[in-house]
């Protein structure tokens, strides 16, 4: 296959440590393996840098600075912010299809000098819902007038999205919703991520699990919830880990001896506390897309104890036990530290996920649509 495809990406796409860019790498793997020439283009900030592992699977590699002040009164600033003079010059070097990576990337998407090529936008969310959310989670009110006129301007923005050819939707709810708007242009591109197989160990342990990128606001609220709501009323431990714990958070967890935060942690590090947890608790407060680390966890941890909100229309709440309230989620952890979870539930879990996650199948149905 001599076929190339330019990826606009939004971030630094390695490591694959937060959802976004797992969903990005495990991408770009599976259509590299497939034979197609990548050619990527990465906003770079932050603590991100340059990746000398992106050069095993990609062509060329062309790195970009997200501009600080990237303000302006027609674009929201996810996609104002990410926009260089020599990204379009880049493009134009072939007549190669492009794929946009999230709302985020799609500030040259209208450019009349790309008019004529096959374009293509991943939708990592219903963004402007995702933002309105987050206002929803935020108590710094700064923070929280930001994420609201975000939500705004990404609802009026959105509709520019018809000049791509193919909206790529994420979940089977992403994807009702965006055929709303977008008709046909919608196609379902399930998730992206790094586990080969089901990798779960039989038997039982003594805590519980809860990760995430605990600076987002959503993450923080959904940590403050198990120890406030949740385990501040029953013996059992929980461990939640993930970087820029807000300082509410620290405060919470310090008044307990059963619960412990740990910040710093890889992702290999990760892995090993899923694998080895009795339960992994991962409830949420906005049904938007679908969370990364659910996925991570049903291929790899034991009991995945949930909420409604986290398995909405994703296929994916058989695979999970449900529990929408404190003293409900507090009987189901009593309940499944009396169990343990043995091969039949693993047989089990991989019917469930058979066929929905599998990364090559996915690669080459995105590219069929390339012609």
């Amino acid at each position: 296959m001599n076929k190339s495809l330019h990826i606009i990406c939004f971030d630094v796409p390695y490591p694959a440590n937060y959802g976004g860019v797992i969903d990005v790498m495990y991408r770009i793997k599976a259509l590299h393996d497939c034979g197609l020439n990548i050619i990527l283009h990465c906003f770079q900030y932050g603590h991100r840098g340059q990746s000398e592992e992106l050069q095993a699977y990609c062509t060329q590699i062309y790195y970009y600075p997200r501009k600080k002040w990237g303000l302006s009164i027609k674009k929201p600033y996810i996609v104002s912010s990410r926009n260089d003079a020599s990204l379009l010059e880049n493009l134009l070097q072939d007549d190669a299809p492009i794929l946009f990576e999230a709302v985020h990337s799609t500030f040259l998407l209208t450019h009349p000098k790309i008019s004529h090529r096959i374009k293509l936008v991943r939708m990592h969310n219903i963004e402007h819902d995702y933002y309105a959310s987050l206002a929803k989670s935020e108590r710094n009110l700064i923070k929280k007038a930001y994420y609201t006129i975000e939500s705004l301007m990404l609802s009026q923005y959105e509709n520019k999205l018809k000049a791509a050819q193919y909206i790529l939707a994420i979940s089977p709810k992403d994807e009702l919703d965006l055929r709303a708007t977008f008709g046909d242009k919608v196609k379902l591109l399930p998730a992206f991520h790094g586990n080969k197989e089901i990798a779960i160990e039989p038997g039982k342990s003594d805590y519980c699990f809860y990760h995430g990128k605990l600076s987002v606001a959503e993450n923080n609220v959904a940590a403050l919830f198990l120890v406030n709501e949740v385990f501040a009323h029953i013996p059992y431990q929980l461990i939640i880990a993930g970087d820029g714990a807000s300082t509410e958070l620290k405060k919470a967890v310090a008044k307990f001896n059963h619960i412990q935060l740990l910040e710093s942690v890889n992702a290999d590090e990760i892995t090993q506390y899923i694998k080895k947890a009795h339960i992994n608790i991962l409830p949420t407060f906005q049904a938007t897309g679908i969370k990364l680390k659910l996925v991570n966890v049903l291929f790899n941890g034991r009991f995945v104890l949930v909420n409604s909100q986290m398995v909405a229309e994703t296929g994916l709440s058989a695979a999970t036990i449900i529990a929408d309230n404190p003293i409900t989620m507090q009987e189901k952890i009593a309940e499944l530290f009396t169990l343990e979870f043995d091969t039949i539930a693993i047989e089990e879990r991989k019917t469930i996920l058979a066929g929905q996650f599998d990364n090559m199948k996915h690669a080459k149905a995105f590219i069929s649509l390339l012609d």
